[in-house]
Parts: structure tokens; C-alpha cells; sequence
């Protein structure tokens, strides 16, 4: 039982990181929106997203050197089970924003939330010990 509630809580630590990652860079985007009206080619945006996920994962190892999740194995299924819960939380947001008639940014959707979190993830799995 103490397995299962450590791997939950690896799994929960690497999450919230990247969670938190998202949701600022999303607050940061948000406030610059309106500088930005023009519409974007979505190459590039895919290519900022991931560059900006690389960032986030990059300074996220300053911060926490460590991985949460221990175990090789585990370690390769969170570089694939986190993005995908992410995605689905910023989906989620961009729902809400929409529900309310907010500015909606490409963030709010499952696939640029998952290529933020991925290239965070991937950052991760990388280097961090």
C-alpha cells in the first residue's frame, strides 16, 4: 500500500509542477493577447509552445534538481501520462474562458497544452536525477 501511495504521489508532484508552469505562462499570455491580434501561423506556434515547454523544464530543474517519480519505468510513463492529463486540464480551461466569453489563446487547448507539457516533460526525463 505505501508503493501505491508513493507512486501516486510522484506522479501528483511531477503534475503540479508542470501544471503550474502552464497556468503562469498562460496568465503571461493572456496579458499580452492584445498585442498579438493578428492570427498566427500554427507551425510556428507549435514550435513556440514546445521551445517555451523546453524553458519551463529547463527552469524547473533549477528549482527542483530532482524527479518526483524515481522508478525508470514510471518515469517513462509520466513523460506520456502527465502531458496528456494536462492537456485535458488546459482543454478544460479554454472551455471555461469560452463558457464566459473570454479571450481564448491556443493554450487553452489539448494539443498546445500537451506540447508544453511534453517538452517540459521531456526536459525532465532528460536531466533531472
Amino acid at each position: 500500500m505505501e508503493f501505491f501511495i508513493e507512486i501516486v504521489l510522484q506522479f501528483l508532484g511531477e503534475l503540479l509542477l508542470q501544471l503550474s508552469a502552464e497556468l503562469l505562462l498562460e496568465l503571461g499570455l493572456h496579458s499580452m493577447a492584445n498585442v498579438f491580434e493578428r492570427p498566427r501561423n500554427p507551425a510556428l506556434s507549435v514550435i513556440g509552445y514546445l521551445l517555451w515547454g523546453a524553458i519551463a523544464g529547463g527552469l524547473s530543474l533549477l528549482l527542483f534538481p530532482a524527479s518526483f517519480v524515481h522508478n525508470h519505468v514510471l518515469k517513462l510513463a509520466n513523460l506520456f501520462i502527465t502531458p496528456i492529463v494536462l492537456g485535458g486540464c488546459m482543454m478544460l480551461v479554454g472551455k471555461f474562458r469560452a463558457r464566459k466569453e473570454m479571450h481564448i489563446i491556443r493554450l487553452d487547448s489539448f494539443a498546445y497544452g500537451f506540447l508544453f507539457a511534453f517538452s517540459m516533460s521531456l526536459v525532465r526525463y532528460m536531466w533531472a536525477a
